[in-house]
């Protein structure tokens, strides 16, 4: 799923499952009603499928909507299943979850901050 994350400021992924034969406007009624979120931003908002092969994204472009869809033939995303509705995720989780990692890596390495020398 080639996107140009440069132009998107946040990633929204949709928890649980997301009837796929929705389109554009059925997944904006999503993202307005049920998330209360302005897909007219610089979003990227995130469906998965019931069997977890394929994902729906949909990303506002100043004239129009645009619906990226991927279909794995071998595999499953490492989709989140919990009670949250929606959920704001990094790029670097965007990546993993297109890689088929968890977006819940516990051996991450944290960013270290300097501390002052006295």
């Amino acid at each position: 799923m080639m996107l140009n994350l440069d132009s998107i400021d946040k990633v929204y992924i949709a928890c649980g499952y997301t009837d796929m034969r929705k389109a554009v406007d059925g997944l904006t009624a999503i993202v307005q009603e049920k998330f209360q979120l302005d897909p007219f931003t610089r979003s990227l908002f995130l469906f998965c499928g019931r069997r977890r092969d394929r994902i729906k994204a949909l990303l506002w472009e100043e004239d129009g909507f645009l619906l990226r869809y991927k279909r794995l033939e071998n595999g499953r995303f490492n989709w989140p299943n919990s009670e949250e509705q929606v959920r704001a995720i990094t790029r670097r989780q965007l990546e993993w979850l297109l890689e088929g990692l968890s977006i819940n890596q516990k051996n991450v390495i944290k960013p270290a901050f300097p501390q002052k020398c006295i």
